[in-house]
């Protein structure tokens, strides 16, 4: 039974399969793996096209933005956990769980009758979509040896670039041609896909812990990110940021996350053994993860609106407007990937990275209403050129930093880090950009200004059109200056970034040459895996 196992697959823990097996096997799983990814990020922006046709359908204006709250709710407090129940009970049982309870959610989610159900469905499906990511890296962690994954880093940036460019634009052409509910329901072939493939060509040993999962570590992590993304994405919109129902969720979310903290100390399977931030290029890495997460979803949020608003750019195909920087991001990731899994070397791509970061914001700060599109295309390809250096160099790192029984939480953690830093990003970048609107507007334009504004500082295409020429300049200049000051913020904030780069030690990725006795740091060696690509 064993030999077959392995000529079947590489499987971790039981040697290697056959060379000729091994490289299409290996293909067929990562192919499998890049559909999970894809299905993971393209969701929200597919589903983000067609809110309007939802709305006008099942009503509930009111209650739209928990549509999204309650999915990136869900995928944000369960990802730790699915992290865990992988490295406790097996890697490929808690992946194709996640896969199963994804296209439960979206199957539901389509069959939605009122707004109320269709929230409560993108809850089911968030918690399927936290477990998609965790699984991918992890799984991938298992599979491929540190020295060998920086091969792959071009596959994973292409799904993201993919899904960011095309996601709204196969969600507005699923919706015009299939209707809404179909936005949900193209996951099912796509995850069905995924689901036969892995089931059938990944084998990994079946792990069983006598240890019972922590609970009470895992609700109050929960409780804790659940409240630190509402802080996010209710403060400044839904409510003041001083008000009482922020300060409670702040109060909630700090109590709980001290709470947690004390209990992962006394737990015999903690959620996030707290052993894992003894190593200093873990800590570093979650911390360069979450600037990374901070500055990209803020670019991604308010690039698209000053080309529209000042330049005057089509809507329709919005993803399309980032195209010089997930290109820049994608060919550079490849090349970083190249480049690290032939020499065993990865400490440049986050000092390089960082500061093509600080650069390209500080670049996209200085744009203003007779910035041409050249030349904002080029400062963008700067900005996603450091990002192509660091979005998988720092999952790379991260698991290079761990021991293998703690590959799934490695994983879980650098992307809690990641969507938490997007949270802020998004948060913090909007409030100053709204805050800086409504002053420019005050000024250029009067009352009429304050009030064209003080519900968004976010005006449509349809709604742009109808200004006066006066408010429609004065809007222009606004959404300059508010842009200026969330790059300016940005590049500011990613200076973080690049003094944790300097801190970082380059340890041998395992594949690489054995380090020379007394050298790289015995807690972040990794045993060499047991299936080689």
């Amino acid at each position: 039974m064993a030999d077959k196992t392995q000529a079947a697959a590489p499987a971790v823990g039981t040697g290697a399969a056959p060379e000729e097996k091994k490289p299409r096997s290996v293909r067929v799983v990562l192919l499998a793996l890049m559909i999970a990814m894809l299905l993971a990020m393209l969701d929200n922006m597919i589903v983000g096209t067609a809110m309007p046709t939802i709305v006008g359908e099942l009503g509930g204006l009111e209650h739209l933005s928990w549509v999204v709250t309650a999915y990136t709710l869900a995928t944000a407090a369960s990802t730790p956990i699915w992290g865990k129940l992988g490295d406790m009970y097996g890697r490929k049982g808690a992946f194709l769980a996640s896969i199963v309870i994804f296209l439960i959610g979206s199957a539901l989610s389509g069959m939605a009758q009122d707004m109320g159900q269709l929230i409560g469905f993108r809850a089911i499906q968030g918690l399927g979509a936290g477990g998609l990511m965790v699984g991918v890296m992890a799984i991938i962690g298992d599979l491929i040896p540190p020295r060998e994954r920086g091969k792959y880093q071009g596959m994973m940036a292409g799904v993201m670039a993919f899904a960011m460019i095309l996601g709204p634009l196969v969600g507005g052409t699923i919706t015009d041609h299939w209707g809404w509910r179909w936005s949900f329901y193209i996951n099912l072939p796509l995850g069905i896909v995924a689901l036969l493939a892995v089931s059938a060509v990944l084998h990994l040993p079946k792990k069983r812990v006598q240890a019972k999962i922590d609970y009470l570590g895992a609700g109050l992590l929960a409780l804790g990110i659940s409240s630190i993304v509402l802080v996010t994405t209710w403060g400044g919109t839904e409510y003041a940021w001083g008000s009482a129902r922020i300060m409670e969720l702040i109060g909630i979310g700090v109590a709980a996350l001290v709470g947690f903290v004390y209990r992962q100390t006394k737990a015999a399977a903690p959620i996030i053994p707290l052993h894992i931030f003894r190593s200093r290029n873990f800590t570093l890495m979650a911390v360069i993860g979450f600037i990374t997460g901070f500055v990209m979803f803020g670019a991604v949020l308010f690039l698209p609106l000053y080309q529209q608003s000042v330049q005057g750019a089509s809507a329709t195909n919005s993803g399309l407007l980032l195209l010089p920087m997930l290109g820049a991001m994608l060919a550079v990731s490849m090349i970083a990937g190249r480049v690290t899994t032939n020499t065993g070397r990865y400490k440049i791509f986050p000092l390089v990275g960082s500061a093509l970061m600080i650069v390209g914001l500080f670049l996209l700060a200085q744009m203003d209403t007779e910035t041409t599109r050249l030349t904002s295309g080029l400062y963008m390809a700067v900005l996603g050129a450091g990002m192509g250096c660091l979005m998988q160099v720092t999952m790379l790192v991260a698991q290079n930093s761990v021991e293998m029984k703690d590959m799934g939480v490695a994983s879980s953690s650098a992307t809690l880090f990641r969507t938490l830093g997007s949270s802020f990003g998004v948060a913090i970048m909007g409030a100053l950009f709204n805050h800086r609107v409504q002053d420019v507007m005050a000024e250029r334009a009067g009352a009429v200004g304050s009030k064209l504004t003080e519900k968004s500082a976010q005006l449509d295409a349809a709604s742009l059109a109808k200004l006066p020429a006066v408010a429609r300049e004065a809007y222009q200049h606004a959404v300059s200056s508010g842009t200026h000051s969330a790059f300016l913020l940005g590049s500011v904030v990613a200076v973080v970034a690049l003094v944790a780069a300097v801190f970082v030690k380059e340890v041998p990725l395992k594949g690489a040459a054995a380090p020379k006795p007394g050298e790289g740091e015995a807690r972040d060696a990794v045993p060499a895996p047991l299936a080689e690509v």
